[in-house]
């Protein structure tokens, strides 16, 4: 009975999401390397604009003042983020909106828009895999359904865990569920394709939908800080849209100035705009075993330093948060970790493949079956 309940439960669940799952899964095999091609484009775009050979030393460096101006009057938009980075060598990145541009940090030129097409590319994958490629006005509704698809993603694949192991311990049973065989009929295949990569691709699946469960409901993660024994922190509101114009404080200099004190920083990022007159850094110090672990400064206007957040000393909740956040890409563990989550990603796909195949063979056999009764 246990068994029954759990395959109908495994049937009904995969009809119900499965279309949504194989957007997601199709979806996160494109995105699973952005960032290593993004920065090949970047690299590519820096290079065409001869900063790779002509870089200014530190002190050669326009302020960040200077460099969001030039951005702010050669397009037209307003900056919403800027990250500088330690080495000379590399482009100031800011952040207009959704989109990005390349500042070189010695004369505030923006580089020429070799990365545009390829940002954009992936800024729709990434729309598709988080809400559908819904509008602003349908995201809520979208990010609903993605949330509870990933949510019938993790019963998938844990109730057919359970249901891969055979009936009876025998080696032959068990071994014919472990590889693809060849020389099958077309339904024997699809049973074959379905058990064989469920049970490779089972860990690593859950890992990802147990991770992307945390970052689609509140609840979840709430949980993490309730079961580590930490306060559940109050939730952020969203910063202004970056359409609305709004001007640069005149000192932001001194208090950038105050965040690049940190010993051997690699990066320092700051979100716009600046409220409340205190400037609060994101800072990469490269120091921790979670590569994408960051502190943050919380500066005044006049580079007095308010509170200093080093990543070592936060709560467990707030560290164990950040590593579900990057696990569920893989990134965490590195070009492993992508490589896994690119098989399990293309293994979610064929499952989904595979299981509607054989769910619409039963419906037939059901309505055969049904008609000539």
């Amino acid at each position: 009975m246990l068994r029954k309940t759990l395959f109908w439960l495994h049937l009904c669940a995969g009809v119900i999401g499965g279309l949504v799952i194989l957007i997601m899964s199709v979806t996160g095999v494109l995105l699973m390397y952005e960032k290593q091609i993004v920065a090949y484009v970047d690299r590519r775009a820096a290079g065409a604009n001869g900063m790779a050979t002509s870089a200014a030393p530190e002190s050669a460096r326009l302020g960040v003042e200077a460099l969001l101006a030039a951005v702010s009057s050669g397009s037209g938009k307003t900056p919403t983020n800027v990250t500088l980075r330690a080495d000379a060598r590399e482009p100031v990145t800011v952040g207009l909106g959704r989109d990005t541009v390349l500042v070189d940090p010695s004369s505030g030129k923006v580089l020429a828009p070799q990365q545009a097409g390829i940002r954009a590319f992936f800024r729709s994958t990434t729309d598709w895999h988080r809400w559908l490629a819904a509008t602003p006005e349908g995201r809520n509704n979208a990010r609903a359904i993605t949330g509870a698809s990933n949510f019938a993603f993790l019963i998938l694949v844990v109730s057919g865990l359970v249901l891969w192991f055979p009936r009876k311990w025998r080696w032959q049973n068990v071994r014919a569920a472990l590889w693809f065989r060849g020389g099958l009929s077309a339904k024997a295949r699809d049973f074959n394709w379905h058990n064989t990569i469920g049970f490779w691709c089972s860990t690593f699946l859950i890992v990802f939908t147990l991770t992307a469960v945390v970052m689609s409901y509140q609840w979840a993660s709430n949980l993490l800080y309730t079961i580590t024994g930490n306060e559940v922190p109050q939730q952020q509101q969203g910063g202004p849209a970056a359409e609305k114009p709004y001007a640069y404080p005149s000192d932001i200099d001194t208090a950038w100035a105050a965040a690049q004190q940190t010993p051997e920083w690699r990066s320092i990022s700051l979100r716009l705009p600046i409220e409340k007159e205190s400037a609060v850094f994101t800072i990469d110090e490269g120091i921790y075993w979670n590569i994408f672990g960051r502190s943050t400064l919380t500066s005044d206007m006049n580079g007095g330093v308010k509170k200093w957040e080093a990543y070592g000393d936060q709560n467990s909740g707030r560290q164990l948060r950040s590593w579900f956040r990057f696990t569920h890409t893989g990134e965490s563990f590195g070009i492993v970790g992508q490589i896994i989550g690119f098989i399990a990603c293309i293994g979610g796909a064929f499952l989904v493949w595979t299981g509607f195949s054989l769910a619409l063979r039963r419906f037939r056999n059901w309505r055969l079956a049904k008609s000539v009764a």
